[in-house]
């Protein structure tokens, strides 16, 4: 049987650079999409999924994302003295010990922040959620991708169908033996030059990985772009522990960048009952 997944790593630590100049002061995950921060969506989905265990890998001027899951004390006597309900509040609250950051002080890739947590991932499986890329399903991809796991155990990651013209930006899956929705990986390639993908299975940032990953990483060997990529770590382990591509149900929105964080606003004020019909009544006026 398969070790329950219980702890999640969160790399954080990214400047932001495609939505300065909102992001010179506020990291990117704090940017609101309706009327909650990226990050946000990225807890909710871990702990829908079982997660107990949240560890952000920060970097300098991200303080906020800490602050941000702290209790409020001043803000809650407030609204508190004012008869104001805490509701809005609640998601934002972290237990005892359930939140804990790390530091990646060079921003050397993203195989490099997910070392950095290393020791408090320790020898359990763990899962691994970018906040940029926002996925919407029920029940949402990373509790889709536990239920797989529980099945074939080993390492499994999301994938999604895009282009082929578009695979040079992504990570891409060699795929082998496909059984519904899991497709056997072969190999992986991280930015593949165009017309050279194995495939048209990107990763779109959610991963279930096995803590061999990070003797993988221990190498800090550098890859495309010159950065220590997540996806070669995981190459390694093809032939030695079962690894997998899920093709997830739902939907996924870039929000790393301009275009696709006003897509994901629209898209989740649509579907919220309080804002929907006001924003469905402004883009359907002549």
């Amino acid at each position: 049987m398969a070790s329950r997944v219980r702890k999640a790593v969160f790399p954080v630590a990214g400047l932001g650079t495609r939505l300065l100049p909102a992001t010179k002061s506020i990291p990117k995950e704090m940017i609101t999409i309706v009327d909650r921060p990226l990050i946000q969506y990225a807890v909710d989905e871990a702990r829908e999924a079982g997660i107990e265990e949240l560890i952000f890998v920060t970097g300098r001027g991200k303080a906020a994302l800490d602050d941000y899951f702290d209790h409020a004390f001043e803000l809650e006597a407030t609204m508190r003295d004012r008869g104001k309900k805490l509701d809005a509040l609640e998601p934002s609250r972290s237990g005892f010990g359930e939140v804990v950051s790390v530091r990646q002080q060079q921003p050397l890739g993203l195989g490099h922040a997910v070392w950095c947590a290393r020791h408090i991932v320790r020898d359990e499986p763990f899962a691994v959620l970018l906040p940029d890329e926002l996925m919407m399903g029920q029940p949402n991809c990373l509790a889709q991708m536990v239920e797989a796991y529980e099945k074939v155990g080993g390492n499994i990651v999301a994938a999604l169908e895009i282009p082929h013209s578009e695979t040079h930006r992504y990570g891409v899956i060699e795929p082998g033996a496909t059984d519904g929705r899991l497709t056997e990986i072969l190999g992986m390639v991280e930015k593949p030059p165009p017309g050279t993908a194995p495939s048209n299975l990107m990763l779109p940032g959610r991963y279930i990985l096995q803590p061999e990953v990070m003797g993988a990483l221990d190498a800090q060997e550098k890859g495309a772009g010159g950065e220590i990529q997540l996806t070669d770590a995981i190459a390694k382990l093809v032939g030695k522990q079962p690894l997998h591509a899920y093709r997830f149900d739902g939907e996924r929105y870039d929000c790393g960048s301009a275009a696709g964080f006003v897509i994901a606003n629209l898209a989740v004020a649509l579907q919220r009952e309080d804002v929907g019909n006001a924003v469905r009544t402004f883009l359907n006026r002549p």
